[in-house]
């Protein structure tokens, strides 16, 4: 989520040449370009934030409050350790950035000549992507109580592809962002026994299961996460036939609201060279004991097939404190891929440029640590002993990562299965 705190000016703060005076610093000429690249994608009608700001008149009044928040690095919302990897969509500030906000609001937040001012850009209406190809939708609203304990419900969806898609563009929406924690599309595949007996088109808490899992991942909403925007000749696999699962957490706030959540795809315009997957390194055995603090949870797998790496996003629930990943390459060598402090209500994804290329070997490690103790102002309860578990109050440690690898590379191959140890020989 690109909010109006998280502005990065191309413009730093100046001097008028020979007076000692600050230069002016106007929202024509200084601060809406950067609304325009930074921030409009949600700060508009029917979008994630709270208020538009497309106009001088709608972000005048909000001067002093942007001062102040990136002023104290409450905002943007980026909690990536800057020493350990570079990541393509790091919005935070630098100091040159943060003191011109902080001088347009000194100055009285001026507005500037108008003429010239280059226009919005047109936006397609209801999403953050270019219009969709494919919109997989809820068929019905559902229903979301004031309080209580929501399960998990899951919808089948089904694409109704009879031919191979690929995948370059996808965007999860919530229909109430309020209620929404969060929303996994999950892959079902033509075959697959997973889910079997369930409903299709109807929302439901699973309890057949059927065998299996799901066949991929196709798009995800938590807050601050954004859509998913592949590089020119990459892409996902979509094949003819398949089901789209929805996984869908809803929380309780105190209000009722209707949801009927979506997702929309863009199939690739050109010739798709690498398929992309999502793959974890995940951790469910785990007990958080009462009052502790740093507790520390592992896990880890190896690659099976050469990877480019495109993303990495930490997964936890309240009592998350660090995430720390790395890799260990077949050399033995180790390099931090990335540290984080996290933050529940921030779910960020963090891209990496192109060219990181994992060999075949290298183990992927991930290091979370938990806060359980009454210091964790988002703890629900620093008495009680944690465990695994769907809902907020329990905890999770799931390290997602996504990769690019050769199209005729099989996704089976992308983890390396443990190797049997040899036999004793016989007397």
């Amino acid at each position: 989520m690109r909010l109006f705190f998280g502005l990065c000016f191309a413009t730093a703060l100046g001097f008028a040449a020979n007076t000692g005076k600050s230069a002016p610093v106007t929202f024509h000429k200084d601060v809406l370009p950067v609304l325009q690249a930074k921030c409009q994608g949600c700060h508009r009608p029917g979008e994630a934030a709270p208020f538009a700001l497309q106009t001088y008149q709608q972000a005048r009044p909000l001067a002093k409050a942007m001062r102040e928040a990136v002023l104290t690095k409450r905002m943007p919302p980026w909690f990536a350790d800057p020493h350990i990897g570079k990541f393509t969509n790091d919005w935070s500030l630098s100091e040159a950035e943060v003191k011109t906000i902080a001088a347009w609001a000194d100055q009285g937040a001026p507005e500037g000549k108008a003429a010239g001012a280059k226009p919005n850009p047109v936006f397609t209406n209801g999403w953050q992507i270019p219009q969709p190809d494919l919109v997989i939708e809820m068929p019905e609203p559902f229903d979301v109580a004031a309080s209580g304990t929501i399960d998990y419900t899951y919808y089948i969806l089904p694409t109704g592809l009879t031919e191979d898609k690929w995948v370059s563009i996808a965007e999860a929406r919530p229909g109430a962002r309020a209620q929404v924690h969060h929303i996994i599309a999950f892959l079902r595949e033509p075959g697959s026994q997973w889910l079997a007996g369930e409903p299709v088109g109807k929302g439901f808490v699973p309890k057949k299961g059927g065998r299996g899992g799901p066949d991929g991942f196709l798009a995800g909403y938590a807050p601050g996460m954004l859509p998913m925007k592949l590089r020119p000749g990459q892409a996902m696999l979509l094949k003819a036939g398949t089901d789209v699962v929805f996984q869908m957490h809803y929380t309780a706030n105190g209000k009722t609201a209707k949801d009927q959540s979506k997702i929309g795809v863009v199939f690739s315009k050109e010739p798709v060279k690498q398929r992309v997957h999502m793959m974890q390194v995940q951790n469910g055995r785990f007990v958080i004991p009462a009052g502790a603090d740093d507790f520390p949870v592992k896990a880890a797998l190896t690659l099976g097939a050469d990877v480019e790496l495109l993303d990495l996003q930490p997964h936890m629930h309240a009592r998350g404190k660090t995430a720390l990943m790395k890799a260990v390459y077949p050399t033995g060598e180790e390099e931090k891929l990335l540290a984080i402090k996290w933050d529940f209500n921030w779910q960020l994804n963090y891209d990496l440029p192109a060219g990181k290329i994992l060999p075949k070997g290298t183990r992927i490690e991930g290091l979370n640590t938990y806060d359980n103790t009454p210091n964790n102002k988002f703890n629900p309860d620093p008495k009680a002993e944690v465990r695994w578990g769907d809902q907020s109050w329990e905890e999770m440690m799931i390290n997602f990562f996504r990769v690019a690898v050769d199209v005729n590379v099989p996704a089976r191959s992308l983890v390396a299965r443990p190797t049997a140890a040899p036999k004793p020989a016989a007397d």
